[in-house]
């Protein structure tokens, strides 16, 4: 029998693909949609509000960004098809969180032990940059989500906002604003009732191009994450 968490989660995955909360975002997510790039003009793109992937028995929670126009947008899988997911898939497979080292579409045989995948914000925004009201409308999806992971302990978030938007979801679920600076490779702990923390700068082009965050960097953070969701 399938245990009720991963129903629950199953529904509330359905929620978020038929959500159509976002104006701006609906209207940029269905123009790529229908536009589409040259190199992918033969895909049928998913257009909609992209779900969580991995492991919902998962002790431990990545938090990305939002879906990238051609990535997650075109393959309607989190972190897959993209610069962001190759560099982030790599790491994942060699902190043994992953069963191969690439993501390109949704099946293609990636499957994560231990790890769940998320994002702050679930529709491709307009050059990358969510709005407030538009991240404060899809945070309400993570705080549930997170809720029904039974075995979580530590969320792992990828970038400023990802890491605003888990201090905004732990506020949340404590009941109390909870604060932090973001640093990367630091470890938050804010307390028995409530999952650690762990920032890491965003796995995207602009950061690994640039020698902001290295395959060795992210591993690490990632590795560093892993034992203590299993601690």
């Amino acid at each position: 029998m399938v245990d009720s968490h991963r129903k629950q989660l199953t529904a509330l995955t359905d929620e978020i693909v038929a959500c159509r909360m976002c104006t701006r975002l609906v209207d940029w997510r269905e123009k790529i949609g229908a536009e589409k790039r040259a190199a992918y003009r033969d895909w049928d793109y998913w257009a909609k509000p992209v779900p969580s992937f991995g492991d919902t028995e998962a002790s431990l929670v990545l938090l990305g960004l939002a879906p990238a126009a051609h990535g997650g947008n075109r393959t309607g899988r989190v972190f897959t098809g993209d610069a962001s997911a190759t560099f982030l898939t790599a790491a994942m497979h060699r902190a043994g969180l992953a069963n191969q080292s690439t993501s390109e579409h949704r099946d293609d045989g990636l499957n994560l032990t231990g790890v769940y995948v998320c994002a702050a914000v679930r529709c491709v925004p307009p050059g990358d940059r969510p709005s407030p009201e538009e991240q404060s409308a899809c945070l309400p999806y993570l705080v549930r989500e997170l809720n029904l992971l039974p075995n979580l302990k530590v969320i792992m978030a990828l970038g400023h906002i990802a890491f605003r938007a888990t201090l905004q979801t732990l506020s949340e679920m404590a009941g109390e604003r909870v604060r932090g600076k973001f640093i990367h490779g630091e470890v938050y702990r804010f307390g028995p009732s409530l999952p650690m923390m762990v920032a890491s700068y965003h796995p995207s082009p602009r950061n690994t191009n640039t020698g902001v965050l290295s395959m060795d960097a992210l591993v690490k953070v990632l590795i560093q994450a892993k034992e203590l969701s299993q601690s």
